[in-house]
């Protein structure tokens, strides 16, 4: 970090899911907890439809961030802080790093030459949030925090999911103790939902936007960069569609066996693939969304 970053009055604020990298780096954490023994495979496919079920369904409003808050970091619940550094550490170096999208890591290099303070902006844990900021060599970040007891996760937060209106109010807070100028600054996000922070500095940039946000910045005059392109569909949904399309896949190929066994009425395919979800209701979103992945997924891998 040098002397003129540190004396910097501007910064640059970035959200990660979506904008720094596709997917879900809080279910890359997950994942890796799963890879290290931590999880049972029916644990990381409950937590891959839980995030289908937020982030692409777009779950907002109050039940939907009461749903989040309850569910937010309490995978962590009873693992040591220092284990989950380390594998915070762990998983930026060889899942999350790879990921990132090249022209953002340039657009953070483009702030740095300019002297510009950067720092991340996530409902991913602090923890995991500081590590990517590190691997990128920027100033800092901010993540939900999680209640410590004696050095081991109690599995409940302290303060909100740093979600919306939450992120702005920890931006604000982070200016007024370093002595940032908002109305100097930049801040880049992919969804509608950091309004309130993409607002509350004078240089906002819509990254990989969401239709709501692609109209939104295109009604202000907001700058928009997408670095998706075609691989779009491997990217985005993916790694957390992956474990959603493989358990529906499994659980249809069990159905299938036992229906040869006992013949019953056939069934709509929708209906069919809808079923193979576990855990839902008929018709719900969640069934939805993990029958057209598993549908995308096959004519993708065909």
């Amino acid at each position: 970090m040098t002397t003129t970053r540190l004396d910097s009055r501007r910064a640059a604020f970035f959200d990660v899911d979506k904008t720094l990298l596709p997917g879900s780096s809080l279910y890359l954490l997950a994942r890796g907890m799963y890879r290290r023994g931590f999880y049972t495979w029916r644990d990381l496919v409950g937590f891959a439809l839980g995030q289908i079920t937020f982030r692409v369904t777009g779950a907002e409003g109050k039940r939907g961030m009461e749903a989040a808050r309850e569910s937010a970091l309490a995978f962590v619940e009873g693992q040591s802080q220092a284990e989950l550094i380390q594998l915070g550490h762990d998983v930026t170096v060889e899942v999350i790093g790879p990921r990132i999208y090249p022209g953002m890591r340039r657009v953070i290099d483009v702030h740095h030459a300019n002297g510009d303070r950067t720092y991340l902006v996530t409902a991913a844990p602090r923890e995991l949030a500081e590590r990517i900021a590190a691997y990128l060599g920027m100033d800092g970040a901010l993540g939900t925090e999680a209640e410590l007891v004696d050095g081991v996760y109690t599995g409940r937060l302290i303060g909100p999911v740093l979600h919306g209106p939450a992120k702005l109010d920890a931006v604000v807070q982070l200016a007024e103790k370093e002595g940032i100028e908002l109305r100097d600054s930049s801040a880049y996000s992919d969804s509608v939902n950091d309004r309130p922070m993409l607002e509350g500095v004078g240089h906002p940039v819509a990254v990989n936007p969401d239709r709501q946000l692609r109209d939104l910045a295109a009604q202000r005059g907001w700058p928009v960069q997408d670095f998706r392109k075609r691989r779009r569909l491997w990217l985005v949904w993916l790694p957390v569609g992956l474990a959603a399309a493989g358990t529906a896949a499994a659980v249809a190929a069990v159905a299938s066996s036992r229906r040869r066994d006992a013949p019953v009425p056939a069934q709509p395919a929708q209906a069919a693939s809808d079923a193979a979800v576990p855990g839902t209701t008929a018709g719900s979103p969640t069934r939805r969304i993990g029958s057209r992945l598993a549908g995308r997924l096959a004519r993708k891998s065909a």
